[in-house]
Parts: C-alpha cells; structure tokens; sequence
C-alpha cells in the first residue's frame, strides 16, 4: 500500500498544495515541500515544468517556463523526490505531461519514481483509452494513476474511469485551465454529488481554488482540495 492509498482510507480534511518543481529557485523545491508538511498538507503535488503545459494558466505556465531555464529536468526532479524522502514521508503526486514521459522511456520513468518515492501521477493530456500500458506499469510499480474528470464527464464515464484508477481521481472544478476564474458552489455542489455517486474511489477537487472558504467547502463535499496558482502567485511575490 502506497502513502496515497494509505491517507485515504479514511475521509478527512486534506489541503493538497501544488508547487512547480524547481520554481522559483531549483533549491527551494525541498523546503517548499517540508515546510508544506509541517504546514498540515496531507499530501503535495510537484508539477513537471514542460513548455506546452495545455492545463495550466498562465501562472503555472510562467512558472513553468522559469523552472525549465533554471534547468530543471525528469532526472532532477527524481533526484529532488529522493532527496524529501530523506527527511518526509508526505505522499508525493508529479503532474506533468505525456511526451517527457514517453521521451524519458514509460517503463524507466515509472520504475524509477517507485524506487525514489513517487506515490501517484497525474498525466492531464493523456486520454483514458489511450492509457493502457500508463496504468499496467503505474500498477506493477505501486503508482497511483491520478485520472481526470470534469464538469461534463457521464456518469458511466465517472464509474468507469474510477475503476481504471483505483485509487484516487481528479476532479476538474471548471471547463477550463488552472488559475480560471472561480466557480458557482451550487453548480460544483451538483458536480460533486454526481461524482460522489458514481465513482468507486476517493476524489479531490483542483482548477480555480483560491481561498480557505473554497477550500473548507470542498473538504465537505469531497476527499481533498488542490490549491495550485494562487499558491504560485504568492511565491511569485517573494
């Protein structure tokens, strides 16, 4: 059993921030996550920079781009998980994209994020039915394959995309990129309620979460809220 796993097992509050790896400074990535650790955050994402990043707005993207001209790769980003296994047991969950991956070799990227202590992946530009081998590796390795859905997702879809993942998926707050504008609670309320009935696993909600109001709201409606750009935007201003 993974760390993911583990922490939901049972429903409670979980904040889950998102950092850009190796943003702003490539040596502030470990801190940033152990300091996020002590801060309460039941888990962290570390975002893989990439210079076509389809999902992001434009302050991950920005972030993104910086993180890339400070030289951040796959390599180091596994490199930097190994060395916050050092000192945190906090689960770890990379976002990124399909084309590093597939540059960096599928098998070696995920054989190497279970020996370094890589718990989940969220690949938003890789579709479900084009993900076959993604999840028979993620599984052999004992990586969480983190699925999106959305808005307008069926319900046989939701069921069916919970199955594939097992043991956790993401949920799109809004039709859009991160850093949109925030979203109606009545209209997310009805989303959720829609996901919460058809879906065989946990979920949490990211795109659009910008306050402590958002995030107690979704906690109550859903297994963790992911706070992305406005967490970015306040390391901005530093």
């Amino acid at each position: 059993m993974n760390r993911i796993q583990k922490i939901f097992q049972n429903r409670t509050e979980k904040v889950i921030p998102f950092f850009t790896a190796g943003y702003p400074e490539k040596e502030d990535t470990v801190n940033m996550v152990i300091a996020a650790e002590k801060s309460g955050a039941a888990m962290v994402e570390l975002g893989m920079p990439f210079s076509d990043p389809v999902a992001d707005g434009p302050v991950i993207q920005k972030s993104s781009q910086n993180a890339i001209e400070n030289g951040v790769t796959i390599n180091w980003i596994l490199e930097t998980v190994s060395d916050i296994r050092q000192q945190s047991e906090i689960p770890i969950a990379l976002m990124g994209y399909i084309n590093p991956i597939l540059r960096y070799g599928l098998i070696k990227f995920m054989q190497t994020c279970s020996e370094v202590g890589v718990d989940g992946l969220i690949i938003p530009d890789l579709p479900p039915e084009e993900a076959d081998e993604y999840l028979k590796s993620s599984k052999k390795y004992g990586i969480s394959p983190i699925l999106l859905v959305a808005p307008n997702t069926s319900g046989d879809r939701i069921h069916n995309i919970s199955k594939m993942a097992g043991d956790l998926i993401y949920c799109v707050s809004i039709l859009g990129i991160t850093g949109n504008g925030g979203f109606d609670y009545e209209e997310l309320k009805t989303y959720l309620n829609h996901v919460e009935k058809n879906s065989k696993c946990p979920f949490i909600v990211g795109f659009g979460i910008k306050t402590r109001q958002d995030v107690v709201a979704i906690n109550k409606m859903a297994h963790g809220a992911v706070i992305g750009s406005a967490i970015i935007q306040e390391i901005s201003k530093d």
